[in-house]
């Protein structure tokens, strides 16, 4: 293994900020992607999902719990598994606490093809308290390209944003579902719901954070600097670092 090599301070110092000036150039293109992404078009859902939950059965629109954004992590877990993928587990238990992106009205989501009678001894022994649905009744994840259907031959007929990865349930047709995970965004305007983004493989590392998660939302982190104009006070909350408290602080 080859170590980086050893310098004096000021040697050090020189060559961290220009570093640094390609780190700040990689952060102004970032917060121009993501005004790029709050501009792009969205899609009315008029399909009727039904989900079940720990309170039973649910709506797309009941997992928004009252907020205004939801944001779908589409978790590993095929009907036959006795277990949720690990990897998909590895990104929920970074997640910080929820309070932190439900006081910018975002509702964080579960949402897995195994019955939710497996999903709930695997989230207690996980210990994790964001809220966990099955979509096994509907074809939720087919839609959202969530699960793929394969050919006997093994090739996907997914949509080419993201690889197919795990194995799940054999369907019927000699066609073959697969797991993979990502990430869907939706939008509340009164009881109509719109998808607006979604992302898959590659396209999650560096998620989980609360700001990484909001970066991918409509509204953002809803501060006064974002582009596009005007979406920070969407919530009528205050911007900037007042919006940040203690998670036991903020009102639900």
């Amino acid at each position: 293994m080859t170590l980086p090599r050893i310098v004096s301070r000021e040697e050090w110092r020189a060559a961290r900020e220009e570093l640094l000036v390609k780190e700040k150039a990689a952060t102004r293109a970032r917060d121009a992607l993501n005004a790029e992404r709050r501009r792009l078009p969205m899609v009315e859902i008029d399909v009727g999902y039904v989900f079940e939950g720990g309170d039973g059965k649910a709506t797309l629109l009941d997992l928004f719990a009252g907020r205004r954004q939801l944001v779908v992590y589409h978790f590993m877990f095929a009907p036959e598994w006795d277990a949720g993928c690990r990897g998909c587990s590895a990104f929920v238990d970074q997640m910080g606490h929820l309070a932190h992106l439900r006081a910018r009205g975002t509702e964080p989501a579960l949402v897995s093809r195994a019955p939710y009678t497996k999903l709930l001894p695997f989230q207690a022994r996980m210990g994790w308290t964001v809220p966990w649905y099955s979509s096994r009744s509907t074809d939720f994840n087919l839609d959202f390209r969530a699960s793929v259907e394969s050919d006997p031959a093994g090739d996907a007929t997914g949509d080419a944003t993201g690889d197919a990865t795990g194995t799940g349930d054999g369907t019927g047709g000699g066609t073959r579902t697969h797991e993979r995970p990502g990430v869907s965004c939706f939008l509340r305007d009164g009881d109509r719901v719109f998808h607006t983004y979604s992302a898959y493989g590659r396209g999650l590392e560096g998620l989980g954070s609360t700001t990484s998660l909001l970066d991918l939302t409509v509204l953002g982190r809803q501060e006064e600097w974002e582009e596009p104009r005007g979406r920070a006070a969407a919530l009528g909350a205050p911007a900037g670092g007042d919006r940040i408290r203690y998670h036991d602080e903020y009102d639900d």
